[in-house]
């Protein structure tokens, strides 16, 4: 990977005291990475109208680290020893105050995408921000999860990840679906050469690097057990991408007709390896089959992405909110009591993924020495009712919406022609006296978060993002197991069951009912 110049003469820092400016970030990705669409190799991400606007909308973030308002919320000094500054939640946090300026500062880039953009850069440092203190879970890899806490932290690179096995002969176990599934077929003085697939590589191909590991049933063989990463113009690594809403957004509508498509879309790709050499020096497990089972529960990375994840959709939900609100507005419906219940309905199930964004944050675990993590009940919480709430936010948009949502010219065209645009003005105003073009244009935005093929995209990934739907339940019951909690809720109730039986109370303190019964008495 390339990192340019500063774009700026004015610039005088090294680059590796800083973070990469947006100019730098954009050109870090003209690599010649291998990504197809359409049955084309894309040239230039960075052009490409599938890639280009969500490149700049991730190029806002960056920039947001270096000058702005945000700046101060967005940065904090690193603790690597060079004397910069990073986004703060690429450190290992040591207490509540770290946690909450980290909460800041994702829901600060949350609201650059409008909270669109679920796996922006601060998406992986969910991992990254774990790599120094629990570094002796690498073993005998430390030093490579030493070197990359370090480099991640200081340049704030752009990482993802590819974690499950495509849906392919989902009922064998992986070690039998090897012409699929991602493993090594050679070891090398190098580093390993592997090949296969994975999924889904959500928004892989405008970041840096990619993060390789195995999330679902258990492996049994040493070649499925690589925990890894790769720079995405490694040789060998091939993204075939799924249509691109942004491309089409832009063929046939403007970003009028289509403002969340066209600059959010951060297009998912099958991920496949054609025999590429991963360095030793890019390994973090290797061959060891029962600590990467076991990797994600003591890898520190559930709590963390699941405090980034309900931030991120705290502020989607107060963006769609704000659009239900004002569509109601110009439909005249918004003081109807039945809507108004539901209104409030949708605002009741932001306030919760507020409230767990920040009791997550104040109070914490302690985790490995004076390193804390976000409290992971209330990140599994956080999953478990994000794949109901979303789909209930849509239903209610839909249902109070309505028609409102497809009582709509079709293209902002419509509006330049001059023998069409007096029908709008007088057929298509709003209530209240706002303006046709102002009321098209908020229930185009409405309709491209829940109605187009980028809001049913993002439905199926609010559904899915962390987990089938029944694991993510299931996950909750196993952590209170394993964690004890399970055990203290049936003691509870056994020291309820406890205090009476057959003959009555069972403790000295409640009075028998035997003065006053009239059924059993001889």
């Amino acid at each position: 990977m390339t990192i340019s110049e500063p774009a700026t003469p004015s610039t005088t820092q090294n680059f590796a005291t800083r973070p990469m400016t947006g100019d730098e970030y954009i050109e870090s990705l003209r690599d010649g990475r291998e990504i197809y669409l359409h049955g084309e190799r894309v040239g230039d991400v960075t052009t490409h109208p599938a890639f280009r606007n969500s490149v700049r909308m991730v190029a806002r973030m960056y920039d947001s680290m270096h000058t702005g308002p945000l700046v101060d919320t967005v940065t904090a000094p690193t603790d690597t020893g060079n004397g910069g500054v990073t986004m703060p939640f690429f450190k290992t946090p040591k207490n509540s105050d770290d946690l909450l300026r980290e909460r800041d500062a994702i829901a600060a880039w949350a609201r650059i995408s409008y909270g669109w953009m679920g796996r922006s850069p601060d998406y992986k440092a969910s991992f990254l921000g774990t790599l120094h203190a629990n570094r002796e879970l690498y073993a005998p890899f430390q030093d490579n999860a030493e070197r990359w806490y370090r480099e991640s932290q200081e340049k704030v690179l752009y990482w993802n990840h590819a974690i499950i096995n495509p849906p392919v002969d989902r009922q064998l176990p992986p070690d039998q679906v090897g012409d699929v599934y991602m493993k090594v077929e050679k070891e090398t003085d190098a580093g390993l050469i592997v090949s296969g697939a994975k999924v889904v590589a959500t928004g892989s191909a405008i970041t840096n690097y990619n993060f390789i590991a195995h999330y679902g049933l258990p492996i049994k063989k040493k070649e499925f057990a690589l925990i890894c990463t790769v720079p995405m113009d490694a040789p060998g690594i091939k993204l075939i991408s799924r249509t691109s809403y942004a491309q089409n957004a832009a063929v046939v509508g403007t970003p009028f007709d289509y403002p969340l498509s066209s600059r959010m879309d951060e297009n998912d790709a099958i991920f496949i390896f054609d025999k590429v050499l991963v360095p030793w020096e890019n390994v973090f497990m290797y061959g060891d089959v029962d600590r990467i089972n076991a990797f994600f529960p003591q890898s520190g990375f559930l709590p963390r992405f699941t405090f980034q994840g309900c931030t991120r959709l705290a502020v989607k939900l107060d963006f769609i909110a704000g659009l239900l609100l004002k569509a109601l507005d110009s439909t005249g419906s918004g003081g109807f009591r039945g809507v108004q219940t539901r209104v409030g309905e949708v605002i009741g199930w932001r306030n919760l993924f507020w409230g767990l964004s920040e009791v997550m944050a104040r109070d914490p675990e302690p985790w490995l020495g004076d390193a804390v993590i976000p409290k992971l009940e209330y990140g599994l919480t956080y999953r478990q009712f994000m794949i109901s709430g979303y789909p209930r936010v849509k239903e209610i948009i839909e249902q109070d919406v309505a028609s409102g949502l497809i009582y709509l010219p079709s293209s902002a065209a419509d509006f330049q022609n001059p023998e069409v645009r007096p029908y709008l003005d007088k057929y298509v105003r709003g209530s209240d006296g706002i303006e046709a073009v102002d009321r098209v244009k908020v229930m185009k935005a409405l309709w491209d978060a829940v109605g187009s093929e980028f809001g049913g995209r993002h439905e199926l990934y609010e559904r899915n993002y962390s987990g089938n739907h029944e694991n993510v339940k299931a996950e909750v019951l196993f952590a209170a197991q394993g964690r004890g909690d399970a055990d203290k809720m049936r003691g509870l109730a056994e020291q309820f069951l406890g205090e009476y039986d057959l003959d009555g109370w069972t403790v000295p303190d409640l009075i028998g009912n035997d003065d006053v019964r009239v059924y059993g008495r001889s």
